[in-house]
């Protein structure tokens, strides 16, 4: 099993880091200004199926709160990352927050290379104007976002893939949510110990805890992570130090388990982090916490309502209902269904660590969709799907000109990974690209993991 080296960016506001993320990604993930600042939080890509890069935000006056987590960012990043880029803008002398930088990144042993970007122009310093920095000048690059001058070359030297050690063979579960679901509740329900810090507080957990349990045979680990905010709600220190984090948990892990309240009304932010567990290409499960007190939540309100029934106010009225009534389990599994349209395919189950409802079915459900996502399916079969699927809805195309998928073939697992070759195939509409998909999963047990389909027309 391959694990995806985590590549980071580092360095000071406005050296040209988003740009860079953005041409490496060839698509325009980070938001890139003219001013100062404007990356607030990481952004990641996976560059080619090679490695994640991680763009981090800036770093400004410590004495700023604010500037100061991005500071936890940056020492967060080094601290993950297998492969550090420090920043510069090409065009400047270096200063003291760029040697601090640099001296920081070489400090944790790990290959740092320095990248001077804006080398297109025309007023870029000679490389001995950094060699202060400390960084091997053989590890230095002059690039430009801009125009792509060098890109190419920097993304060449970086690492591929690790492909994991046979010992390694640990399926490893990781506990993705917002702050206060209950990740750390069934951490512990899982693992039987205490070695989370369980607490009604937000964000108390703030690095990824591991625990190794066997189950039917298996090594699994679960990785306990902490709790993300959407960026415009994230705060100051801990929620800015533990995003890279959970970040590098979603990559590590094989399955993700994300977490969702079910006492609260789900997030778009719930519906985020799935989308980037089904971007990395990860198992998943949606895991409903707290179910024990969705039932209490919903006395709790007939309890209020019957007293308001008997109550009346000064001109003899019955009072307004201050709180909406709570969702019982059916509504919750409905919002679900709503909310996570996207994740079909996605097993919901239904915990409480409190009574231990359903904790170990977690791992169950791990077992199963690993087997899932290591299925390989026989051409033959596959194109017997395909033609079916032809003859059931042809693709429809131009006047003149038809899509023709002609056959199809697995290429890879972990996720399952299908080619379908043919001519044409530009042509065919996002409908019939997802019911092939509907198709395929009609014919096999592909539950809990995303498919890949990619189209390659034939000479």
């Amino acid at each position: 099993m391959s694990k995806l080296p985590i590549v980071a960016l580092i360095g000071q506001t406005n050296a040209g880091k988003s740009s860079i993320l953005n041409r490496m990604a060839r698509k325009n993930i980070a938001i890139v200004a003219r001013e100062e600042g404007t990356t607030r939080d990481n952004v990641m890509a996976t560059i080619e199926d090679r490695f994640v890069l991680i763009d981090t935000a800036g770093l400004k006056d410590p004495s700023d709160d604010f500037e100061a987590s991005i500071q936890d960012q940056i020492a967060d990043a080094i601290e993950v990352a297998d492969v550090i880029l420090v920043t510069l803008d090409s065009s400047k002398y270096f200063d003291h927050r760029d040697a601090k930088i640099a001296k920081n990144a070489l400090r944790s042993g790990k290959p740092v290379y320095l990248v001077l970007n804006k080398c297109d122009l025309g007023t870029s310093l000679p490389i001995e104007e950094f060699r202060a920095l400390g960084i091997d000048p053989q590890n230095t690059f002059y690039v430009s976002a801009t125009t792509g001058i060098g890109i190419n070359e920097l993304k060449n030297i970086l690492p591929k893939s690790k492909i994991a050690k046979k010992e390694e063979s640990s399926l490893k579960i990781a506990l993705i949510g917002r702050p206060n679901v209950g990740k750390s509740s069934l951490f512990n329900s899982l693992s039987k110990k205490q070695q989370a810090i369980v607490s009604s507080r937000q964000g108390t957990t703030r690095d990824i805890n591991r625990v190794q349990v066997k189950y039917k045979g298996r090594e699994l680990e679960i990785l306990d992570t902490a709790g993300l905010r959407r960026p415009g709600k994230r705060e100051v220190g801990i929620e800015k130090f533990s995003a890279i984090r959970t970040l590098a948990a979603i990559e590590e892990a094989d399955i993700c388990a994300l977490l969702v309240d079910g006492t609260e009304p789900h997030a778009k932010l719930d519906q985020a982090l799935a989308g980037q567990i089904v971007e990395a290409g990860k198992g998943i499960v949606v895991v409903v916490t707290k179910t024990d007190l969705v039932q209490a939540k919903l006395d709790e309100f007939a309890e209020e309502e019957a007293a308001r029934e008997t109550k009346l106010d000064e001109d003899g009225r019955k009072p307004e209902m201050i709180i909406s009534q709570p969702k019982d389990i059916d509504g919750i599994l409905d919002d679900l269904e709503r909310d996570f349209n996207f994740l079909p395919y996605a097993p919901v189950l239904l915990t409480s660590s409190e009574t231990g409802k359903n904790v170990t079915q977690l791992f169950e459900l791990a077992l199963e969709i690993d087997q899932n996502r290591h299925l390989e399916v026989k051409t033959s079969e596959l194109n017997k799907v395909l033609n079916d699927a032809i003859v059931s809805h042809t693709p429809a195309g131009l006047k003149n000109t038809r899509p023709k998928p002609k056959y199809i073939v697995q290429t890879d697992v972990c996720p399952p990974w299908f080619v379908v070759h043919g001519h044409n195939l530009e042509l065919l509409h996002w409908s019939w690209k997802r019911f092939l998909e509907r198709k395929i999963r009609e014919k096999y047990p592909f539950v809990g993991t995303p498919i890949r389909i990619s189209w390659y027309n034939s000479k």
